[in-house]
């Protein structure tokens, strides 16, 4: 019962600490928290969690605030993530469901979640290392052009105007479209590249130089899409609560954040967490610069394996309204994505 109730503890101190950015001390728990004891009892409780490192006083006279260790405690003993509004949610489906595009979708949704958490989000762009080819379409557009267009299953759409040396024979053209998009449709990026390189071998008499043409042109816009990279927005929620969040400087965060490969880097560590949700606080992630931050990420796409979003704000987090905006979000673009 004792260590139910010193948990119980551990929940109002990281609520309070979230909502007043102020120490937390045993006759304010007394005072806003129905926990059923006396106040000596939940100092004692305190003590306890003291002397278990999950939280400690910032100085004297001061209450209490959590430590790393507390705030993983909290997050792991969630019983579930808090669920948005319906308002919420009908937002989140119109202005992404508006966009135009891939990379409009990307933006609109980095966005979203920077205004819906107030912190800084990432978006990863999906990459084709974790997706496919889903069509390639070939359109004659004259007597000697042809226009490629390449879909993948990350919904990126692609154009490429091909000149040919002579006139386009439509049946070949057809044929080759056929013959292009049951070799290579649905094949991830390591089968992508053998398939096309078989395909163009079928074409040795009629429409040879045709199916190279193609190849290449569909290998080389894939090629370009093979650079992973992640969207940032809303660094500047970060910096309003700097002198707070961040007492000594939030430089070291800032600079993190512009770094593609620190940010790739520990996406992709934790996408490889299949708990749906993936939580990392303060010194989890591993870089200096990111030590006074958590960041709560999950995976989109099909089956959540495509690419990763997330959100990264100070440690003292709303962990359970974060959670719910990044699966809400990540929710929302998998379906579009799919569509």
């Amino acid at each position: 019962m004792s260590e139910d109730r010193r948990l119980d503890v551990l929940r109002a101190i990281v609520e309070d600490y979230v909502a007043t950015r102020e120490p937390v001390g045993s006759r304010a728990l007394t005072e806003r928290h129905a926990l059923g004891v006396s106040p000596a009892t939940i100092r004692n409780d305190m003590a306890a969690l003291e002397d278990a490192g999950l939280i400690v006083q910032p100085h004297t006279s001061a209450g209490r605030v959590p430590t790393d260790l507390g705030y993983r405690v909290f997050v792991d003993r969630l019983a579930g993530v808090k669920p948005l509004s319906a308002a919420e949610k009908r937002a989140i489906g119109t202005l992404l469901e508006q966009a135009v595009d891939l990379d409009d979708v990307i933006d609109r949704a980095v966005r979203l979640l920077a205004q819906l958490t107030q912190q800084v989000a990432v978006v990863q762009y999906p990459s084709l290392r974790r997706s496919a080819l889903r069509h390639v379409e070939l359109v004659p557009v004259g007597a000697r052009h042809l226009l490629v267009v390449i879909i993948t299953t990350t919904g990126r759409v692609e154009q490429r105007t091909l000149e040919l040396p002579e006139d386009v024979d439509e049946a070949v053209v057809a044929r080759l479209r056929v013959r292009l998009n049951v070799a290579a449709a649905g094949l991830r990026l390591p089968d992508l590249d053998r398939a096309l390189e078989a395909l163009a071998e079928e074409f040795v008499a009629d429409g040879a130089g045709l199916a190279r043409a193609v190849v290449a042109a569909v290998g080389e816009t894939l090629a370009q899409e093979r650079e992973e990279r992640v969207v940032v927005a809303g660094a500047s929620h970060l910096a309003r609560s700097a002198g707070a969040d961040f007492p000594h400087t939030i430089g070291p965060v800032l600079e993190a954040l512009e770094e593609q490969v620190v940010l790739l880097r520990l996406l992709s560590e934790m996408a490889e967490d299949t708990a749906g949700i993936s939580v990392r606080i303060g010194r989890e992630t591993q870089h200096e610069g990111l030590a006074e931050t958590s960041i709560v990420t999950s995976g989109y796409g099909a089956e959540g394996g495509v690419a990763v979003l997330g959100s990264v704000g100070p440690l003292r987090m709303d962990y359970p309204g974060t959670m719910s905006a990044v699966r809400a979000v990540a929710r929302y673009l998998t379906r579009i994505l799919a569509g």
